[in-house]
């Protein structure tokens, strides 16, 4: 009994320590992009800090059902959300931070994988990982058009009732 339960901690460890290292690499590549198209200061952190929140809501919802598309989706939707708010509080475009915020999440090892099936031959196997790379495309897209469309409809109805606020 103390074995089992010693080698779940040590799993559950490993499984920290590795949510932790890719967190942290998507965070990395979010500042390389980021710095590739001069984003500097306040927007810099904050793109960095919307990367790892993207990959830790992708890890939690891929934990809870296991469905890589759906759970882009869901990182996508708090990753929109997240730029939105962000945009308006450091006034900066809501692009620079939403697309460096989103590159943890592009499907490049199902990319890679498709690519290198279908070039070896094994079109089959290739055909599957492409359907989920354009699934998953797709998912970011719908997530990204979502939210847009969302803050566009309240901040309408916003100025509608409340009139032209600072800010917004």
């Amino acid at each position: 009994m103390t074995a089992r339960i010693c080698s779940e901690n040590i799993y559950m460890g490993v499984a920290m320590i590795r949510a932790v290292i890719q967190t942290l690499m998507g965070v990395i590549g979010a500042i390389g992009f980021s710095i590739l198209f001069n984003v500097r200061g306040r927007k810099l952190a904050a793109a960095a800090g919307g990367a790892a929140v993207a990959w830790i809501v992708y890890l939690c919802a891929q934990s809870m059902q296991g469905d890589k598309v759906v759970s882009l989706l869901c990182a996508t939707v708090t990753v929109g959300l997240l730029s939105e708010i962000l945009a308006r509080l450091i006034k900066a475009p809501v692009t620079i931070l939403l697309v460096p915020m989103l590159i943890p999440l592009f499907p490049g090892g199902d990319l890679f994988y498709a690519t290198s099936n279908i070039v070896g031959g094994r079109g089959e196997e290739g055909a599957m990982y492409l359907d989920l790379v354009i699934k998953e495309a797709c998912a970011i897209a719908f997530g990204i058009i979502l939210v847009t469309c969302l803050v566009q409809v309240i901040l309408k109805i916003w100025h509608h009732f409340f009139g032209t606020v600072h800010g917004l």
